[in-house]
């Protein structure tokens, strides 16, 4: 393999070696999800706080029913939020719905479709055992338990439980800041009428989607002209808003008019790998410009994406504090026979479908980098290793899936 080619692998280090977790800053619950705890999190309460009925019926003791059918004298009712100040007596039994805290002296509920109601009498026509139907004190969870520890990242569910357990807020990482800046004369903005020789600019909107879905806060920088002037001013907006990731689309090689890596030199880059050994991808550019983290992939739009998914994403996830950063790869079977590979990494898009094995992944016929209508079809990513051999339909693959 050409020694100037980095490997994915190693490439991916570099992206990573000196990313931390973002500091902390406090949030509203209703905007926690997704987002990575920086505290352990101890219930502020107990859940329930007291024993409170788990069906509408009637709150008894179980001693008096334990030979029904039996006749209670009614003596009052329960309703969530509404506790009965009585106690309920030998003999007697009071109506309950569903959360009603359990009246002092009863320790069982009688659900209201084995009673009869007549006045103030109810009959209970067949006995409930001591416990039936109650849910107890604390039986979620008790004041001063960890529910949900450090380093979490919150799903819609973890929201739940917090808000239960009495947090209006929470302490989470920040969101990391990325900038994303397309780069070209030939670009126009969609909706435009190009003219000879110029094409909608496309790239940056799934750039900037996969962004946001993995929790990023994302500015829109538009397009840079290929002139190193208006690419080094769209670093230094990037630089002064506090981006966190400014990721450039398009000239990112050592061209004549690929100028983004002598823009960014001109702000101080330090340049750290600019060819990966990766199909679709080979001239992507990794760099630190003071705090900033700098990554150029390349315009063709395919590979663009590949090269986000790669390590975009895994970047953003450092930062946000997830410890999920690395994709896991998963297992198939090829959907048809795929050539030997050559020294690059190769990131086919493929199709997945279920067959007597499991998953199939079978590439698409096209795998062209500048192709974007086979790229909303692939369900995967077909990782083929450098060097692979040729390998016939039904053999073991490697795939990493495409979020949908």
């Amino acid at each position: 393999m050409n020694r100037a080619l980095m490997p994915v692998a190693e490439a991916l280090t570099r992206v990573l070696a000196d990313a931390r977790p973002l500091p902390a800053e406090t949030v509203p619950l209703d905007e926690a999800r997704g987002r990575v705890l920086t505290e352990d999190l101890n219930a502020l309460r107990t859940q329930p706080p007291a024993a409170v009925s788990a069906m509408d019926g009637y709150a008894v003791r179980a001693a008096d029913i334990a030979q029904a059918p039996v006749k209670l004298k009614l003596i009052g009712e329960v309703a969530a939020g509404h506790p009965f100040d009585g106690e309920v007596k030998a003999g007697q039994a009071a109506r309950i719905f569903t959360g009603g805290v359990m009246p002092a002296g009863t320790d069982t509920v009688v659900i209201q479709e084995l009673t009869a109601r007549e006045g103030d009498l109810v009959t209970i026509q067949k006995a409930t055992p001591k416990g039936r139907n109650v849910r107890d004190r604390g039986i979620d969870f008790a004041q001063g338990q960890s529910l949900l520890r450090k380093g979490r990242h919150l799903t819609d569910r973890d929201l739940m439980l917090a808000a239960a357990m009495n947090y209006p807020t929470l302490s989470v990482h920040r969101r990391p800041k990325v900038a994303v800046l397309g780069t070209g004369d030939e670009l126009v903005a969609p909706g435009s009428a190009p003219a000879a020789g110029e094409i909608v600019y496309s790239n940056g909107f799934a750039l900037m989607a996969m962004a946001r879905n993995e929790g990023a806060e994302v500015s829109d920088l538009g397009i840079a002209h290929d002139r190193v002037e208006d690419i080094a001013a769209a670093v230094r907006r990037a630089r002064d808003w506090g981006a966190d990731i400014l990721l450039t689309s398009g000239g990112a090689s050592v061209g004549e008019h690929d100028l983004v890596q002598r823009a960014l030199a001109s702000e101080g880059l330090d340049l750290s790998f600019w060819r990966v050994a990766l199909r679709p991808g080979r001239p992507m550019m990794h760099g630190r410009l003071n705090g900033m983290q700098v990554l150029g992939v390349p315009g063709n739009p395919v590979s663009s994406y590949v090269c986000a998914f790669l390590f975009l994403v895994p970047l953003i996830r450092r930062l946000t504090g997830r410890d999920d950063t690395e994709r896991v790869p998963e297992s198939a079977r090829l959907g048809h026979d795929v050539p030997a590979n050559d020294e690059r990494a190769d990131y086919m898009r493929a199709t997945l479908s279920i067959g007597p094995e499991g998953l199939v992944a079978t590439p698409l016929p096209n795998q062209d980098s500048s192709l974007m209508a086979p790229l909303a079809k692939a369900d995967c990513l077909l990782i083929r290793e450098p060097n692979a051999p040729a390998a016939s339909s039904g053999s073991h693959c490697v795939i990493l899936k495409l979020a949908l």
